[in-house]
């Protein structure tokens, strides 16, 4: 594994990282919750904005699930640090896209802009994950991770709440929201430039255009790895749960809390806060090792507070509160198993391993966009009921982490313990 040797080495290139990272997430979600409220704001029938809700994560995901490996190969076969650079380079041609198609209101031009979006994102992920064993030292990788996935959060909530806000500032065509877009994307390339450049962990990896078949060998190779082929499939679950309770939220907020698109902002800025307080403490309690205890219990929280949101009749207080639990809860479910998912593989590997665990991750996202619509629409669920769907499949996933797992939890507590004790 390449790790810098000296502090000061890393140092700057990380935090560059990270400053690159909160802009490409704010900018993402930005651009997305905006196009999504431009749609909720027509006064379309119920059925018809369901559905676009749900095309416009759709549109977002399947760049992923085309593009991640071809993201993984380029992250492996080049400086992770300069595929990021060219990726926001890309990103700013995108914005000044994504400009016009919100000066002109074309909604078309708009999901494109999103679909967009999604393969820039995609060529950037497996760079920005595979780059943090390269850039921090081994016993610093629980921590970064807690970094990145807080910032991460914190950009969407800062993301969403100015699509809210510009949703209310600018309901009629406006260039405004484009260039502010735009802007962002030159600071995010400007950022990147700092991210250290190690050198490419395997220069002669061939192109396999075959995706299906590459993405095929890296799961035989995974499956060898029980700790890591667990970790692919938790990090799927998450991410398909994660992202089934933002678009039901979204609906919840408009149909059943009616409020307008600043309200329903805050009310995901306060799941977004939870995640970013969870990853933190989940880096913090990991403390020099990866805390496997912490995923069942962030994946038993989560399915508490999805039973509360599901309950007729819960006050907006109190739904804040268990809506930002749930937050808390995600974080320590994901951090344990982002970091599984970068220590685990050699250094030739990890940018293979990144492509394919976010292609899975992406299956998981474009299951949670279609069911979304299928439960909505074709069954005929409320969102109330959709909540609780959310909180037993996080049961789920916490009952089979304890059983494969079972020593996980009672090590944890033997920890907190211990330490409690010896804080005493």
């Amino acid at each position: 594994m390449n790790s810098p040797s000296h502090p000061s080495d890393w140092k700057r290139g990380f935090w560059s990282l990270m400053g690159t990272q909160f802009q490409g997430a704010f900018s993402d979600n930005l651009l997305k919750q905006l196009v999504i409220f431009i749609v909720m704001a027509q006064q379309w029938p119920k059925e018809k904005l369901d559905r676009l809700v749900s095309d416009a994560g759709m549109y977002f995901a399947v760049p992923f699930l085309l593009f991640s490996m071809f993201g993984g190969w380029m992250a492996d076969r080049f400086s992770k640090g300069r595929v990021m650079v060219w990726v926001k380079v890309l990103e700013i041609v995108i914005m000044t896209f994504a400009l016009v198609a919100l000066a002109v209101q074309d909604l078309n031009l708009q999901l494109v802009s999103i679909c967009l979006m999604g393969a820039q994102s995609a060529f950037f992920a497996a760079s920005k994950y595979g780059s943090l064993p390269e850039l921090v030292p081994d016993d610093r990788l629980s921590w970064a991770n807690g970094i990145i996935e807080m910032l991460t959060f914190l950009a969407a909530i800062f993301g969403t709440l100015a699509a809210g806000l510009m949703a209310n500032a600018f309901p009629g065509s406006s260039p405004w929201p484009g260039i502010i877009l735009v802007t962002l994307s030159i600071l995010g390339w400007w950022m990147s430039t700092g991210i250290t450049r190690i050198p490419a962990a395997s220069p002669d990896k061939p192109l396999r255009l075959n995706f299906l078949g590459e993405l095929w060998r890296e799961f035989r190779w995974m499956k060898k790895d029980r700790d890591l082929w667990r970790a692919n499939l938790g990090n799927t679950g998450f991410f398909f749960v994660a992202v089934l309770v933002q678009m039901n939220l979204l609906l919840y907020a408009q149909q059943i809390l009616k409020v307008d698109p600043l309200e329903n902002s805050v009310l995901q800025v306060a799941l977004a806060i939870g995640m970013a307080v969870g990853s933190v403490l989940a880096g913090k309690l990991s403390g020099d090792h990866i805390e496997y205890g912490l995923v069942p219990v962030g994946a038993f929280l989560m399915a508490v507070m999805g039973l509360v949101m599901g309950m007729e009749g819960v006050g907006k207080s109190v739904f804040t509160i268990c809506l930002s639990l749930l937050g808390i809860g995600g974080g320590f479910f994901i951090v344990p198993i982002t970091a599984v998912l970068q220590h685990q593989p050699p250094a030739d590997r990890k940018g293979a391993v990144q492509g394919a665990a976010s292609w899975l991750s992406w299956v998981g996202i474009s299951l949670a966009a279609v069911l979304q619509g299928e439960l909505s629409l074709r069954l005929h669920w409320t969102p109330g009921q959709i909540f609780w769907f959310c909180a037993a499949c996080a049961a789920g996933i916490g009952v089979y982490v304890t059983l494969t797992r079972p020593g996980a939890l009672p090590a944890l507590i033997r920890r907190w313990t211990h330490g409690r004790i010896n804080a005493e």
